[in-house]
């Protein structure tokens, strides 16, 4: 501690950023400060929270990189964390980006609606982001059945002759044919935009002023449908509140018990909530609820596209600091606060419920999975056991074997861990090889964990194990099978160079969770295998085509977009092709499409 003292005595007064290291120089914690000097000091006080003096225990040495500001000083310290996930850090473990809905691309006389993650890279306009995929289809449908503007990849959008499905069931106005003129059709996509900006009142008002002016004409079809329009507006507008101020809000509560955190996140597009999302950070021990919220702002907007109001159940210290930093980057005012009344109040109050609610159904989850883990490891003697790994093989009579591997820690599933396997190089159908490759392949950079779980009965258990001998490593290996009569309560266990199998009977939650875990591992193979398989079969069926060699299989899906979408085409889109003859159009048409005529 004296050679800390030392060390801290030369940082300067300044803004930066420390870190704080253990012996193997692993960073333990990263911080940010205004003045390094004071803030690292008040680490090695006498009289600290028991964390801190554990974190000081183990800390040898402290490294600062000094910033201009504290601005500065905060992005620096939010990248490190993401980078470097130091323990004693609240982490953030879901840092994906958030779907949008795109209109563009900018210049198009007609742009579609189209979902959209990732960087915003084509001219156009984005909405949200949205809590969820689901949230966004749910609202493109929505979008398709109030104003037809075309959703369709703009390779599909460029090849068409006649118009799709969506023009028959009144999805879509026809654009690619020219079924609708270019006013029309930005008509729809200026209310389209309203909708999705919130402005319903404004969309209203116009749509309003449409069906009198067709009621006045006598085009009565026109007038109901614009009614029709109105009425699903309305429903939305008086389904949820509404803020009087309109425009995007993010709303943010927290809720803590037994040593667990959640964080609820609602979506406030337009002023209507469009759904909510729930964090569960990564929290050192006796980390409070004000903490955790204080952690999670920078690492979740940061680099993100914050909306300009974010509104909070309590106080947070760096707010301000925070906000600052926030309008940097997006370009726009950005205001965090704690909202005292109003319809941001109840939304904060919604929050509040979110999160204590997802909080509960998680304690209660983690205390049934800490009750199973338990009774596994009586029943199986592994008093030890916390991590397990399961593996399973699928395919379909040895077309694209994919093998699985999906791991459960102390909390359950650990998804990030997940991996598959293609399997290359072996017999079609052979499974056991199939297993040892797969466990070969894993462990031969990862970690073993306390319990090797095998899908399978004694001939895959045995060739995992060689996996592992072959490699030096030892670690227990369990195979579960199903039982004769392939129902759940029959599953026979087997040991490497078992005997017999043997049951489980008379520990019903050890079985319970060694099942549930084989089931995951199954599921986890069978979808991979699913989309190999399907992709495999799209492409050598193009390949047994006459007259489509590699360059021109390439044409064809750069031309059309994807694999899929060559195999959906109609005979006329694919004559119009470059350098496809009318009798080769035929061909590819008729492989695709013979079993359905």
């Amino acid at each position: 501690m004296s050679d800390l003292k030392a060390l801290v005595r030369g940082f300067g007064d300044c803004p930066g950023v420390y870190r704080m290291l253990d012996r193997d120089g692993t960073v333990l914690y990263v911080g940010k400060a205004r003045s390094l000097r004071k803030r690292v000091a008040s680490y090695l006080r006498t009289n600290t929270s028991p964390r801190t003096a554990a974190l000081m225990r183990a800390t040898v040495d402290i490294e600062v990189t000094v910033t201009h500001t504290e601005t500065e000083a905060l992005l620096l310290e939010n990248n490190l964390i993401k980078t470097l996930k130091p323990r004693y850090n609240i982490l953030l473990r879901d840092d994906k980006g958030y779907p949008l809905i795109f209109l563009g691309p900018d210049g198009d006389p007609f742009p579609r609606l189209a979902f959209h993650r990732g960087a915003r890279r084509l001219p156009g306009r984005y909405f949200g982001p949205y809590p969820s995929a689901t949230a966004v289809r749910e609202t493109l449908h929505l979008l398709q059945k109030v104003f037809p503007i075309r959703q369709c990849e703009d390779s599909v959008f460029r090849n068409r002759t006649r118009p799709c499905l969506q023009y028959q069931i009144k999805r879509c106005s026809g654009p690619c044919v020219g079924l609708v003129s270019a006013e029309d059709y930005r008509r729809d996509m200026e209310r389209a935009t309203l909708f999705l900006e919130g402005r319903n009142q404004a969309l209203v008002t116009g749509l309003r002023t449409d069906m009198a002016e067709a009621a006045a004409r006598q085009d009565y079809e026109r007038a109901a449908q614009l009614r029709d329009r109105i009425a699903v507006v309305s429903s939305l507008q008086e389904r949820q509140y509404v803020d009087n101020q309109g425009g995007d809000a993010d709303v943010i509560d927290v809720a803590e018990a037994d040593g667990a955190i959640c964080i609820a996140l609602l979506f406030v597009r337009g002023g209507r909530q469009l759904g909510s999302k729930v964090f569960f950070p990564k929290v050192p021990q006796e980390t409070s609820g004000a903490e955790a919220l204080a952690a999670f702002l920078p690492q979740h907007y940061l680099g993100q596209s914050p909306p300009p109001r974010i509104y909070m159940g309590l106080s947070v210290a760096d707010r301000e600091l925070l906000a600052q930093a926030l309008a940097a980057e997006a370009g726009h005012a950005v205001e965090i606060r704690v909202p005292a009344r109003g319809v941001p109040r109840h939304w904060v109050a919604l929050a509040q419920t979110n999160a204590r609610d997802a909080l509960r159904r998680r304690l209660a989850e983690r205390a049934g999975w800490e009750a199973r883990l338990g009774a596994a490891r009586t029943a199986l003697k592994l008093p030890g056991l916390s991590r397990v790994e399961c593996f399973d093989v699928s395919h379909t009579q040895g077309e694209a074997t994919m093998a699985s591997c999906v791991v459960f820690g102390p909390e359950g599933a650990i998804k990030n861990d997940y991996r598959r396997f293609r399997i290359e190089g072996l017999t079609a159908g052979d499974d056991y090889g199939a297993m040892e490759q797969a466990v070969f392949r894993r462990y031969e950079k990862a970690p073993l964990p306390d319990l090797v779980l095998i899908d399978g009965g004694a001939g895959q258990v045995a060739r995992a194990a060689a996996a592992l001998a072959r490699l030096g490593l030892s670690a227990p290996v369990l195979g579960i099978a199903k039982g004769p009569r392939r129902h759940f309560g029959d599953e026979e266990f087997y040991w490497p160079n078992s005997v017999a199998a043997w049951t489980l009977e008379g520990h019903p939650q050890a079985l319970l969770l060694l099942a549930e875990i084989r089931d995951e591992a199954h599921r986890f193979a069978i979808t991979g295998h699913r989309a190999a398989r399907g992709k495999a079969r799209l492409v050598s069926a193009l390949d047994a085509i006459p007259g489509i060699g590699p360059k021109r299989r390439q044409a064809l899906i750069k031309a059309l977009g994807s694999m899929r979408l060559v195999a959906q085409a109609d005979l006329a889109d694919l004559e119009r092709l470059p350098g496809i003859t009318p009798v080769l159009a035929r061909r590819i048409y008729d492989t695709f499409h013979a079993e359905s005529d």
